[in-house]
Order: C-alpha cells, then sequence, then structure tokens
C-alpha cells in the first residue's frame, strides 16, 4: 500500500482483485490522505481534510487533535503540538474554527503517578499534553494512520463504523521500572464546551465515558458515549479532575495499584464548564492497545459496538477490513493508473476517497425516534453537497446513496421537514434554501422508475417534497424555508416580518430565493417521475421560475446591465454593489450566515449568483443579452477576479459556457480551474473541502463530466484522462468511456494552441449522439461505450458548439 508522510512517499503495489475488470493495483495505494490538511490560518487554503482512519460513511473517524486553532478535523499538517487522539471528527467542514467532535481523547506518556495533586512527571490536564509530532512521522493509508511523538511514543489506530483499535508503542530504552500511561480525557473535546457527563472504570479495566458538548454547527448541546478497553492489563488505574472549577488546571488524582470500580460524576450545566476531569491507566509494558466503541445511545451500546465489530483483537484484519472497503468503493472508477498522468490519478482516487467519507451512516445511533430505516449523521449542510456529491454518489453507489436518501425522508417523517444540516445529530443551521430538495429530486429522476428495489418509498418522498415547499416551521433558522414570504410575495422580500410569527435568519434574501426556485423545480422534477398530477407539475415548474423577480435590469457593472439584488415588499430594489462579497471585494462585507450580513448574498456575490438556475440558464442568457454577451459576461467574471473556486456558488460557472453553444471555452475554463486551484500538496483544495462538495466537483471534472441537478442530465467536459470505466453496482453495468484522440499535451493550466481539447462527437454504444454538450444519465450508467472524440481546431469547434442541441432549460421546453 502507498503510505503518504510529510516527507516521503512510499508505495508498495499488492495484488487486488476487483470488479469489474480485476486490477492488479491496489487502489487505497494511490491515495493521499493530506491533500487539504494545510492550515487556514492567515489566508491559508484551510481545505479541513480529515487523514486519520476511517471506513467508507463510518461514524467513527479517529485521529489526532492539535493545539492550534483553525482545526475543523483535529488535524493540521505542520508543527502544532499534539493533545490527544480521539474518536470522533468532521470531514472537510466549515464552522467552529476550533472543531467538532474530538471526543474522550487518549494521551500516553512516560511518567511517575504516585497519587499525590499534581505529582511532577503525572499531569494529564490539557495544558501538559502538548507533544511535538517527529518530522515525517505522520502516515495515513485509507483505514489506517500513525504518527510519533519526539519522546519516541508512536501512536497507531485502525477502525470500524463504530469501533476501532488505537496502538501505543513506547519507546524501547524505558526503564522496567517506568510505567507507561495513558490519559482517557472526559471533558476535552476540540471546542472546550463539555456541560456534564460521567467517567467509569470497572474493575476489569474497562473505562465507560458520557459527555454532552456543544454541536459544532448549530445552537444545541449533543450527548455522546465511548467505551474502551485495553491490553495488557493495567497496573495502576484511577481518576482525576480538577480541585474546583476557579482551579481546573490543579488536580486531585486518585490511583491504586489494584484495579478497582471508581467513577466521576459531573451534572449537566447549560453552560461551557471549565472543570477537566478523566482516567489515568498505568501499564508495565511496551506497547498497549486500546479497543474502543462509541454511540450515541447509551455507554453499554458503545461497549456491545466494539465487541460486536471487533470480537477478536486482531489488528491486521480490522485494518485489511477497511483497506478491503475502501477498495469495494474506489474500484468503481476504473482508469489504467500506468498510462494516465501521475497528478490526475492521485487527485482522482483521493477525490474519490473524500467523497465517501461523509455522510457519516449513524444507523442504530438515533437517539430521538425508532425507526426501521437509516439514520446518518453529518449532512453538514444539503448547501454544501448536493450540487456534486450526491450527483456523484448516484453514478458511483446507489446503494448506500439510497439509505442517505431514505435518511433524509425519515427526518421529515418525523419532524415535519426534510433536514437540511444535521451536525452531531442535532439540526444545524440553514445555510440557504431547503437544499435536501435537490437531492431528493435527483434521486426521483435517476432512480425513481426501481426506487422499491432500493427500499426507498417514493409517497413518502414526494411528500416530503410538497410539505418542505409549502410549510413554513415556527423557526426556519435551523430547518425548512420562508415560505409565507415566497408564496405570497413570489420573491423572498427586505425588511418584512411574518405576522404568523415564524422567524429565522432574515438574510441572503436573493441567494435564498435562487435556491428555493431550485428546490420547487425538484418537486416539479419528482412529479413527473412519480406520475403526479399535471396541477403539481405546472404549479412548481411555474414557481421555479421565481428568481427572476429578483433581477433589477437597471443595475450595471462592468458595463453588463441586470443583476440580481434585493427586493423590498412595495417592489423596489435595495441596492447591493454586484461585486461586494466577491474576492475584489474593497470593503469587508459579511457574507456569511450571520444577522450582519447585509449583502442579500450567502458566500457569493451578485455577480456570481446571477448565473445560478441550474434548471433554466436559457433564461439567464436571455435577461443578459444573448450568446456573445453572456459569453463575454463569464469571461469578464473570471478575467476580473470574481470566481470564488471555494464556494459552492461558483461551482457550475466553468462550464456554463455551454448554454451559450461554446462547449470550448468550458473546456479551456475548466483545465485552467483543475490545475490553477487544485493540487496533490497539503494545500491543495481552494478552501474547505465542504464535505466533499470540493473532492466530488474536481472528480466531476476530471471525468469530463458536470451534473444539472434534479435532472438526468450531464454537461459533457473534455476529460483528464484517456479512458475510464464507471460501475454500477445497482444496475450491475460497467460504462467505459474512452477519449479518442486524447492529447496529453493538453494537462496543463492553459493548454497549447492545436492540442486536441475539443469535443468533437460523442457515441453511445457504436451510435452517434446529436449534441456533444450533454449526457442523459441513462448513457453515464447504461454499460458498454462512450466514445468522446476530441480535436485542437479551435475554429472549428467554436462553429460546432453543442452541435444539434443546448442543454435543457425550463423556459424553452426542455426537462419534459
Amino acid at each position: 500500500m502507498k503510505l503518504f508522510n510529510s516527507n516521503t512517499i512510499f508505495i508498495l503495489l499488492i495484488s487486488w482483485s476487483i470488479h469489474p475488470s480485476h486490477a492488479s493495483t491496489n487502489l487505497t495505494s494511490l491515495v493521499n490522505l493530506f491533500i487539504g490538511t494545510a492550515s487556514g490560518a492567515n489566508g491559508g487554503s484551510g481545505g479541513n481534510a480529515f487523514p486519520g482512519s476511517a471506513v467508507p460513511h463510518a461514524m467513527a473517524k479517529v485521529g489526532i487533535d492539535v493545539s492550534t486553532a483553525p482545526r475543523q478535523a483535529g488535524y493540521i499538517h505542520d508543527n502544532s503540538s499534539i493533545t490527544g487522539i480521539s474518536l470522533l471528527h468532521d470531514e472537510g467542514t466549515g464552522g467552529n474554527t476550533d472543531g467538532g467532535y474530538g471526543n474522550f481523547p487518549l494521551f500516553p506518556f512516560v511518567g511517575s503517578c504516585v497519587g499525590a495533586t499534581n505529582a511532577p512527571g503525572c499531569e494529564p490536564g490539557i495544558a501538559a499534553r502538548a507533544a511535538l509530532r517527529a518530522a515525517g512521522t505522520d502516515v495515513a493509508s485509507p483505514g489506517y494512520f500513525s504518527t510519533t511523538f519526539v519522546s519516541g511514543i508512536k501512536i497507531e489506530t485502525t477502525s470500524t463504523r463504530r469501533a476501532g483499535l488505537i496502538r501505543f508503542t513506547f519507546p524501547a530504552e524505558s526503564s522496567s521500572n517506568t510505567t507507561n500511561y495513558v490519559v482517557v480525557d472526559l471533558t476535552n473535546d476540540l471546542g472546550r464546551s463539555f456541560s456534564g457527563g460521567s467517567i467509569s472504570l470497572t474493575s476489569e479495566g474497562r473505562v465507560e465515558l458520557a459527555g454532552t458538548f456543544l454541536q459544532s454547527y448549530g445552537p444545541s448541546n449533543y450527548t455522546v458515549f465511548a467505551c474502551y478497553d485495553f491490553t495488557p492489563s493495567t497496573i495502576q488505574s484511577g481518576t482525576y479532575q480538577s480541585i474546583n472549577s476557579s482551579s481546573p488546571t490543579v488536580f486531585n488524582i486518585s490511583l491504586t495499584t489494584k484495579t478497582l470500580s471508581t467513577s466521576l460524576q459531573f451534572p449537566f450545566t447549560s453552560s461551557v464548564s471549565p472543570i477537566q476531569a478523566g482516567g489515568l491507566l498505568g501499564f508495565n509494558a511496551s506497547q498497549v492497545t486500546a479497543r474502543f466503541g462509541i454511540s450515541m445511545i447509551s455507554s453499554s451500546q458503545a461497549c456491545l459496538n466494539a465487541e460486536e465489530e471487533i470480537p477478536i483483537w486482531d489488528w491486521d484484519a480490522v485494518q485489511t477490513a477497511s483497506n478491503d472497503a475502501w477498495e469495494d468503493v474506489l474500484s468503481r472508477v476504473l482508469i489504467d493508473v500506468e498510462k494516465e498522468n501521475d497528478t490526475v490519478v492521485e487527485l482522482l482516487y483521493s477525490s474519490l476517497y473524500r467523497a465517501s467519507l461523509v455522510p457519516a451512516n449513524f444507523t442504530g445511533e438515533n437517539p430521538y425516534w425508532s425507526s426501521p430505516y437509516p439514520f446518518f449523521d453529518a449532512m453538514f449542510c444539503s448547501w454544501d453537497v448536493f450540487r456534486t456529491v450526491h450527483p456523484l454518489l448516484s453514478l458511483t453507489s446507489p446503494n448506500e446513496w439510497a439509505q442517505i436518501v431514505n435518511a433524509y425522508i425519515d427526518g421529515w417523517r418525523n419532524t415535519g421537514y426534510i433536514p437540511e444540516c444535521r451536525a452531531n445529530t442535532k439540526p444545524g443551521y440553514v445555510q440557504g434554501g431547503s437544499d435536501g430538495m435537490p437531492i431528493l429530486g435527483d434521486f426521483a429522476v435517476k432512480y425513481g422508475g426501481r426506487a422499491d428495489e432500493l427500499g426507498v418509498p417514493t409517497d413518502d418522498l414526494y411528500q416530503a417534497l410538497v410539505d418542505t415547499a409549502e410549510n413554513t416551521p415556527p423557526n426556519w433558522l435551523t430547518v425548512g424555508r420562508q415560505n409565507t414570504a415566497w408564496k405570497m410575495f413570489n420573491y423572498i422580500p427586505t425588511d418584512w416580518v411574518d405576522p404568523s410569527g415564524s422567524m429565522g435568519l432574515p438574510t441572503r434574501e436573493a441567494s435564498r430565493a435562487y435556491e428555493y426556485a431550485l428546490g420547487d423545480f425538484a418537486v416539479r422534477q419528482t412529479a413527473l417521475a412519480f406520475n403526479k398530477s399535471q396541477d403539481d407539475v405546472f404549479k412548481y415548474g411555474n414557481r421555479s421560475m421565481n428568481f427572476v423577480n429578483m433581477w433589477d435590469p437597471n443595475v450595471t457593472s462592468d458595463g453588463f446591465a441586470g443583476f440580481a439584488q434585493r427586493k423590498f415588499t412595495n417592489g423596489t430594489f435595495a441596492f447591493t454593489d454586484p461585486i461586494t462579497c466577491s474576492p475584489v471585494d474593497p470593503v469587508a462585507h459579511s457574507c456569511a450566515r450571520g444577522d450582519d450580513n447585509d449583502s442579500g448574498f450567502y458566500e457569493s456575490s451578485s455577480w456570481e449568483m446571477s448565473f445560478f438556475a441550474p434548471h433554466s440558464v436559457a433564461t439567464l442568457v436571455r435577461l443578459m443579452g444573448g450568446n456573445e454577451t453572456f459569453v463575454n459576461r463569464v469571461n469578464n467574471y473570471f478575467t476580473k477576479g470574481y470566481f470564488t473556486a471555494g464556494n459552492e456558488p461558483s461551482f457550475n460557472v466553468p462550464s456554463i459556457y455551454h448554454y451559450a453553444g461554446r462547449p470550448d471555452l468550458s473546456a479551456l475554463r475548466i483545465r485552467n480551474v483543475v490545475f490553477t486551484d487544485f493540487s496533490t500538496g497539503i494545500g491543495g483544495i481552494p478552501g474547505n473541502d465542504d464535505s466533499a462538495a470540493m473532492a466530488s466537483l474536481l472528480t466531476f471534472h476530471l471525468l469530463g463530466l458536470y451534473p444539472v441537478q434534479s435532472t438526468s442530465q450531464f454537461l459533457i467536459g473534455s476529460p483528464f484522462v484517456s479512458s475510464y470505466t464507471l460501475f454500477n453496482e445497482f444496475f450491475n453495468t460497467t460504462t467505459t468511456f474512452t477519449v479518442s484522440g486524447f492529447d496529453p499535451a493538453t494537462l496543463v493550466a492553459s493548454p497549447p494552441a492545436g492540442s486536441r481539447l475539443y469535443v468533437k462527437s460523442v457515441m453511445v454504444n457504436g451510435v452517434e449522439k446529436g449534441s456533444v454538450c450533454v449526457l442523459d444519465f441513462a448513457d453515464v450508467v447504461g454499460g458498454g461505450e462512450v466514445v468522446i472524440e476530441v480535436d485542437g481546431d479551435t475554429d472549428a469547434a467554436m462553429v460546432r458548439g453543442c452541435g444539434e442541441g443546448l442543454p435543457d432549460s425550463l423556459e424553452s421546453g426542455g426537462f419534459q
């Protein structure tokens, strides 16, 4: 396998039999877990990627935690000190810069604990836990992580869905008379948000924990449980705790040379407690292994999870099973790794890896209601992932995706609304629209005809969409939409108070309207797919065009007329400079989710958001003045620096030239974006990975596809590999994409003139498609061969355009 560390890449190729072509390369050897792990401080890339051990869609994500923020995933690839290794982490998110989860960390040290308060060499508090890593010792591969302290203590971990193993190897030079210790921390999560909990040590050496902490992106507390067992047996054990809340770094330490039952209890407090507490275990051994289980139900359930998933303490078996699970995921997209560009290979498989880390499968761990349906967490947030993550899962992982879709539906079934941003099992903040809606619409269009086989109830799916589209929750801060306003005005007004008393965060009015429109389009598409009434099709189709009501034709910028704007209840517009919140905004505007956002846009500028209507881009082309002006306007967006590669509203723009009949310009622009904004380095993600939104976007770019949300259409790009094969496990199909005339010279930010980049023709199983701009989902996963012919004739590509048909738009009669 391939183990990446900070200085060296180790490669060991081993034979591995995988579907569908029995490739000989171990695909996990191609994954670089350290992409996107640079610090986000001082303007850094801050991908917030998680490089610890996990299986696909795991609940347990085990990794080291560092002392400096921002550290949303616990880890930073720098010289920050390690404060412990913990069991749960987010992947690639924003939110609290101190990070979410990081619960119940372990920390090893060599010392002498004699049971006295603050004994020298025995200081278990977080301030004393600041071990430096030895240079170049961080090593990771799918299902495995390791690092070594400068003291010589080595940490390794591997895991299953809800359990895992952590191994500490102490320096061989440690005296046989010196005890090696492991701290089991109860109170210090990444956010330092402990609000109550308990720890108990049994006479058998088992440690059970429960703690309540603040979620990483939302207003609520959550409670989590863990269970640890250790081998070999302890020779000392006990607890430590702060003397009092005013002296939280001074400890009472109670140890005994016999393993006795003992416990600590801290009642829930509405505010964060400064108390520090935990367990302290001593071992007369140079190697100590901890088995853990986690749960959101109880500590006893956590113990059962550990016993069920790791009944035998066989490290190699657990690590091999994790590696095998990742091989299965990665083998769903196969390329000839010996033939293709090394950088592209590494980017592709590293992205496919991150795209299956989340959302997390918490099935069996739902603490709120009993249900036969799956329960997933880390939907963090639907706003981030609906554009790329779920469309990618629709191609590669339909069975897993159906489970996730069922979790969305079950959220509606038990709360009345489709979940938007579930984090730490609690509703998080709504970022824009209720953006789980396009996800359900996507499933309905692609798999609705066979939803029963996937266990997805279509009537419930449709009703979940309708209820979320029609009803307004009492507080749409954490779930649902401001539908009262949307239905009353046909837009989202500025400075309006709902007379019903329903409340939320009344900002981001313009961008929310664009997202509400797409949500209604998802209802319309689902109504078509499930043969619902034509009245519903027309109703939600018409409502999906309401984004035009936010369009002010009189606003100009850089000589271009017409931009999305906020709007008052009397129909007049509230001006926002179109460059506000762009990378070149000269004023420090707040464009995030907060009550200080007065721009009307969320993580985007009007320049950018004005391009967002994936279901009717033809409308935007018309509003902006026709094809030529539209192309010039897109060019201006990039050349003036308004493009924000790290924010999701930018995702569709590099390929939007297709809608003006210029796929040649899309091909050029996507090459530039990939090689300018992504890399295989620790800073290789342009901003947060955002729950693999960036990873999935990059995957689509490399494969030469871009999904149109809640439709079966994919825009055809120019692939970065000469061929690849998609395996769809549900349809049991293998579809091979071959690029006829593939030119490696195009694999640069600015391909040289004459290099073969432009799509000239597309053949599906020997039949030429009329359009070189669009493929249907059925073509992509239908099996057989898709041949994409490319050439380097710029003039011919410009004249050819899309061939016989532009991508669909609702305004021009598409999506019927």
